[in-house]
């Protein structure tokens, strides 16, 4: 009997390694966890994964910091501008979904997201409503581009001008420049052009309101499409860019992506604060909330000139108009004005662009765009989208105002929405993962027993030798010992 235990023990250990094998090499376990993550990363009412994409429970902040202007005498002269940065002002974002309708047998969703901005105090440098701000004064460059060639409208804003003895910088609360405020020079040209409000602010009407409507994959029918976007305003492109490339809506809305991500794949999303689609790339992997993420971030080629990169031939508008590296015209759908976009202090600008306006100082870990995403889930661990705005200013012919200005992108202000996953999600995603582990660790498992039991087999047989080698010797001895 001990000798068949042990001969059992042989085989068991045997079959369970080959099990293990077999299992291995067919990723049955490993295909369980997946298939199992697909059927979860649906839009569907009653889940989890529902409720999180309606009502994001992790806490997305806004961060403002102002670029304020020291020498504006000096660059109406025509010298190089120094500018401080300011800030941060923090608002806290609310975005739930809303107006959410199921399409199509559940495959697809349509929804809007108004956000809502509410001040940090204890997260801000001042108070937005008291701390003023020397900048760049948009509404005068943009009506001065805007009208340089019309002969009614130019000599009442240069009246305006002088009256109200406004020119091309101007100084206003934070809380102005950013919610609104009513310029006089805009109001008199709201009397000749009613679609030119007379109110101006770089978020004027984006507090409470929402960015457009959205129809997302629900992921019902494939989870590659889990909140892709299959509509933005009734349109699947868009219309500003010069090219079929440039104006597809791309990937989703940023803030979800689809499950099983590898380090080889490219995250598309489209921003409509850039009014174009934007992709990231694998740069390395992070912790996070003891949680293992893939970090995501764009790279330069995004913002290359079309030297470098002529796939953003469509991007210069009008067409043929290209700017160097590093910079977005985006005046196409900004209501014609000079508005240019670039990263923070023009991280993965052209040098020039840089040292152009004294006070850029562009830092990877400070400026850069980069998603930190859960590679089997598809869930966003850590985010932050960083842009700047900058305004074109420029000599225009017979205003005296800009007569010796140098051409210039300059810098207004740039934000930083960031967002870090909260502790009961987090915990959550870690059993999960943990969960998914162990599932898909199965065979090791198998394996290890099976390593085991061999051990122990060997040890038997060993043993079992051994009883028959000291056997041996005493059946080889005398029968009849005389001392």
């Amino acid at each position: 009997m001990a000798r068949l235990a042990v001969y059992a023990t042989g085989t068991l250990s045997l079959l369970l390694l080959i099990v293990s094998i077999a299992l291995l090499v067919a990723h049955t376990f490993m295909n369980t966890v997946e298939r199992k993550v697909k059927e979860a990363t649906i839009l569907k009412n009653g889940t989890e994964v529902f409720e999180a994409w309606v009502n994001p429970p992790p806490p997305i902040y806004m961060q403002f910091y102002f670029f304020n202007v020291t020498n504006p005498l000096e660059i109406l002269s025509g010298e190089t501008p120094v500018v401080d940065e300011i800030g941060p002002y923090t608002y806290r974002e609310y975005r739930p979904k809303e107006d959410i309708v199921f399409l199509n047998n559940g495959t697809e969703v349509s929804a809007v997201t108004p956000k809502t901005y509410v001040f940090e105090r204890n997260l801000s440098v001042g108070d937005p409503q008291i701390d003023l701000i020397r900048t760049v004064n948009i509404p005068v460059v943009t009506l001065l581009e805007m009208f340089k060639n019309n002969k009614v409208l130019k000599p009442i804003i240069e009246g305006t001008l002088k009256t109200y003895n406004e020119g091309v910088f101007i100084t206003r609360s934070v809380h102005e420049l950013l919610w609104g405020y009513r310029d006089p020079v805009l109001a008199v040209v709201h009397n000749f052009i009613k679609n030119v409000s007379d109110t101006f602010g770089l978020f004027y009407k984006m507090n409470t309101t929402n960015d457009g409507d959205y129809v997302f994959g629900s992921g019902s029918a494939n989870y590659m499409e889990f909140t892709q976007i299959v509509k933005w305003n009734g349109k699947k492109n868009l219309d500003w860019w010069t090219s079929n490339s440039c104006n597809m809506i791309n990937g989703t809305d940023g803030t979800t992506f689809h499950p099983l991500i590898n380090k080889d794949d490219i995250l598309y999303f489209y921003s409509s604060d850039l009014c174009r689609s934007l992709y990231a790339v694998y740069e390395h992997s992070e912790i996070v909330k003891d949680i293992q993420a893939f970090r995501f971030s764009i790279p330069a080629d995004v913002f290359a000139n079309v030297s470098i990169n002529p796939d953003n031939a469509g991007f210069c508008v009008p067409a043929g108009n290209c700017l160097p590296s590093g910079l977005l015209n985006v005046s196409a759908c900004k209501q014609g004005a000079p508005i240019i976009l670039s990263s923070p202090h023009f991280y993965q600008a052209d040098e020039s662009i840089v040292k152009s306006i004294v006070g850029m100082n562009p830092k990877k870990e400070d400026h850069e765009t980069f998603l930190d995403i859960s590679p089997l889930t598809g869930t966003l661990i850590q985010a932050a989208k960083r842009i700047q705005i900058n305004v074109y200013i420029r000599k225009i012919e017979n205003f005296k105002t800009t007569e010796n200005l140098k051409t210039l992108f300059f810098p207004v202000m740039y934000l930083n929405e960031s967002m870090v996953i909260d502790d009961d999600s987090a915990k959550k995603l870690r059993s999960i993962l943990l969960t998914g582990r162990v599932v898909a660790n199965v065979p090791f498992m198998i394996m290890a027993l099976g390593i085991i039991l061999g051990i122990i087999f060997i040890v038997l047989i060993c043993r079992t030798n051994k009883t028959r080698e000291d056997g041996s010797e005493e059946e080889r001895g005398p029968l009849i010992r005389t001392s």
